[in-house]
């Protein structure tokens, strides 16, 4: 007996907001399958509001709206039958986000959760991590966003410690995050990754996708830290309309890639690390598990 569903996933995080589509695949005997649909994504950028003004502006108000309005009737046209929405780093640190939840609810429907920056790490590891991961070896997991990064150590497949860090991409090209921060999390990476002689890092997000991309380098070859310094280092040499035009970048990749490589050069300095993997997993994937999971808990009770 074959059984597909389609579950969506709303992420709406400080750089970008993403709608998720996924076909939730059952048959009898066999693990369940989650395979991407659709995806889309929509430079908002809220945390340039809210890290510079406390609150998200009347113009980003209205874009949000119309984004929801849009990610609606994507999901009627894909027969959706169950979504999550969560809102990380930039709408829980907004003055307005609850406002704005509300007349995202009252104009779409769309019910948002605020989450804090520990759910957010968990529901980023719980995604299927096993998949990309070595049972024999221990990892730090770096989970960039644009207001905050989100850092796991896995150990022989098991959760060691999480933690969530105001250091994010949006954060950094506006020059907010503070040196006391920097050292809070050397610390926090020390003392996790002392215990163990060797670590490789994951890495997800946006930016270490195109990264990836760019590299040419087959699907489970991690990249090194000599590559990824090289490439830091060029990127540094072009402007941002070069980015662009020279580098074929997006306009709203080509500013917070430097940054996002700078947060993971730093993590895979900090725990020794000489190779970080890209397994294309991040917040939506884990919300369409938390989704499915739950659905399976509630009706077993």
């Amino acid at each position: 007996m074959l059984s597909i569903k389609k579950y969506a996933a709303i992420d709406i995080g400080s750089n970008a907001v993403r709608l998720l589509i996924s076909n939730i695949i059952e048959q009898k005997d066999k693990p369940v399958q989650f395979k991407k649909n659709s995806l889309v994504r929509v430079p908002i950028r809220l945390g340039a509001d809210v890290f510079i003004k406390k609150k998200i502006s009347k113009d980003n108000t209205q874009r949000m709206l119309d984004t929801m309005l849009a990610f609606k009737m994507l999901m009627k046209t894909h027969k959706v039958v169950k979504y999550k929405a969560c809102a990380t780093s930039a709408m829980r640190e907004s003055e307005n986000g609850r406002k704005i939840v509300d007349l995202i609810y009252e104009h779409s429907g769309i019910s948002i959760d605020i989450i804090d920056g520990e759910e957010e790490a968990a529901i980023i590891a719980a995604t299927d991590l096993n998949k990309f991961i070595d049972d024999s070896k221990t990892y730090l997991y770096v989970d960039v966003g644009g207001g905050s990064t989100e850092f796991t150590i896995i150990d022989h497949g098991q959760q060691k410690a999480s933690r969530s860090f105001k250091i994010g991409t949006v954060r950094l090209l506006n020059d907010m995050v503070q040196n006391e921060t920097w050292q809070d999390l050397q610390i926090w990476i020390s003392k996790h990754t002392m215990g163990y002689d060797k670590i490789d890092v994951i890495g997800s997000g946006g930016n270490i996708n195109k990264i990836f991309k760019i590299s040419g380098k087959a699907i489970g070859k991690p990249l090194s830290f000599f590559y990824m310094t090289s490439y830091y280092n060029t990127l540094q040499r072009y402007s941002y309309e070069e980015r662009i035009t020279e580098l074929n970048l997006n306009q709203d990749r080509a500013d917070v890639i430097i940054p996002a490589m700078r947060i993971y050069l730093t993590a895979m300095k900090w725990s020794g690390a000489k190779n970080i993997y890209v397994p294309k997993i991040g917040l939506a994937d884990g919300i369409i598990k938390s989704i499915y999971y739950d659905t399976v808990s509630s009706n077993t009770q």
